[in-house]
C-alpha cells in the first residue's frame, strides 16, 4: 500500500470514521459496531475500508471469531481515542464559555486526596476563581498517572509510590498510616506499632488496586506471616464501619480517620514502618502546555497551600 501523506490523511480521515473504528475495537464484530452505532454494516466496511486505505495499513486481522486489531490498529486506537477526547473538551468549553462559565478542568484523584486534602483545599481556589467548573473523578493512583499520560485529564493526584514514568511530579501533601481498632481492642495499649504486629488478626482491606492494599500486602509478605485479609472493601468509611462491627482492623491514613470516625467509637494507632509516612504528589505532563485554567489550579494545588502538620490525637 503507498503511504499516505498529511494532507490526505487530513482530507480522508473524520470524525465518525475514528468513532465507528472505535466501536469496532470495542465490540470485537463489526455487525455489533454498525448496530451500536445505527449505520449500515456495508457503510461501516466501507468506511473502514477507505480508512486502511486512507492509512496505507491493515488495521485488523479478519478471524472467523472476530476481528483482532494488528500493531497498526493498536496505535491508532490510542490516538482515535485521544482526538475524540480533545473534541469533547472543546464542545464542553466553548458552551461553558457561552453560557458565562470560563474555564474547564479536569482533575483524576486517588481517594486518600479526595477524602483528606481536596474538601480544604478547593473552596480557596473556587472563591478568586468562582466561574470556572471543575471535573473531579477518583481512581487508583496507578489509574491517576495512566489518566493523565493518555490525556484523561490535566492534573493528577496520587501517590509517590506509583511509577510515574514520563510525567512531572510535584510535591503536594503528606499524611501518615494508621491502623484502626475498636476502643477495646488489645492494640490500643500501644502508642505506635509496627505493622507486623498487626498481622495477627484479621484485616478489613481497601479495593486490591488501591496503592494502601498493595503496599500493606508486600510489607506483609516481606515479613514472612500471613496477610489475613477478611473482606475488600471501596472506601474509608467503609473500612470504619466494618472494623466498628468487628471484622478485624484496618489501614487508613490519619486526616481521613479524623473526618470520617466520629462516634463510632473507634481508635487509631500510628503505624511505626517508614513507609507508613505517605507523599502524595500533583502529576502532569508538562506544566507549561497545561490551559490557562488548569495552570491556575495547578499552582494553588502546589503552592498556595501551606504543608498541614500530621494530627497528634487519634482517637475518637
Amino acid at each position: 500500500m503507498p503511504t499516505p501523506t498529511t494532507a490526505s490523511l487530513t482530507r480522508r480521515i473524520d470524525l465518525t470514521t475514528l468513532q465507528l473504528f472505535i466501536a469496532i475495537c470495542e465490540e470485537g464484530n463489526l455487525t455489533r459496531a454498525s448496530q451500536r452505532e445505527a449505520i449500515a454494516p456495508s457503510a461501516v466496511s466501507k468506511r473502514l475500508h477507505d480508512l486502511e486505505e486512507a492509512l496505507g495499513v491493515a488495521l485488523f486481522l479478519r478471524q472467523p471469531n472476530g476481528m483482532v486489531l494488528t500493531p497498526a490498529g493498536e496505535s491508532l486506537l490510542h490516538h482515535a481515542r485521544l482526538t475524540l477526547l480533545n473534541i469533547e473538551k472543546i464542545s464542553v468549553e466553548l458552551a461553558e464559555h457561552a453560557t458565562g462559565v470560563r474555564g474547564h478542568i479536569r482533575i483524576l484523584a486517588n481517594l486518600s486526596a479526595i477524602v483528606e486534602f481536596l474538601p480544604d483545599d478547593l473552596p480557596g481556589f473556587f472563591r478568586t476563581h468562582d466561574l470556572v467548573r471543575l471535573d473531579l473523578q477518583e481512581r487508583p493512583s496507578a489509574d491517576v498517572v495512566r489518566g493523565v499520560e493518555e490525556g484523561s485529564a490535566e492534573i493528577g493526584i496520587c501517590s509517590a509510590d506509583v511509577e510515574t514514568r514520563g510525567l512531572e511530579r510535584h510535591a503536594y501533601r503528606r499524611d501518615r498510616l494508621v491502623v484502626v481498632v475498636p476502643a477495646n481492642h488489645a492494640l490500643t495499649r500501644a502508642a505506635d506499632i509496627c505493622f507486623a504486629d498487626t498481622l495477627d488478626f484479621d484485616h478489613v482491606g481497601l479495593f486490591a488496586t488501591s496503592s494502601i492494599y498493595l503496599r500493606s500486602h508486600y510489607s506483609a509478605q516481606q515479613t514472612g506471616k500471613a496477610f489475613r485479609l477478611r473482606v475488600h472493601v471501596p472506601g474509608f468509611d467503609a473500612v470504619c464501619r466494618m472494623v466498628q462491627a468487628g471484622m478485624g482492623v484496618g489501614l487508613i491514613p490519619d486526616r481521613a480517620f479524623e473526618v470520617l470516625s466520629h462516634g463510632m467509637n473507634l481508635v487509631a494507632v500510628p503505624l511505626r514502618d517508614s513507609w507508613a509516612d505517605r507523599q502524595l504528589n500533583v502529576v502532569v505532563r508538562q506544566a507549561e502546555t497545561l490551559s490557562a485554567t488548569g495552570r491556575l489550579m495547578f499552582d494553588h494545588l502546589c503552592g498556595a497551600l501551606p504543608q498541614r502538620p500530621a494530627p497528634v490525637a487519634l482517637s475518637a
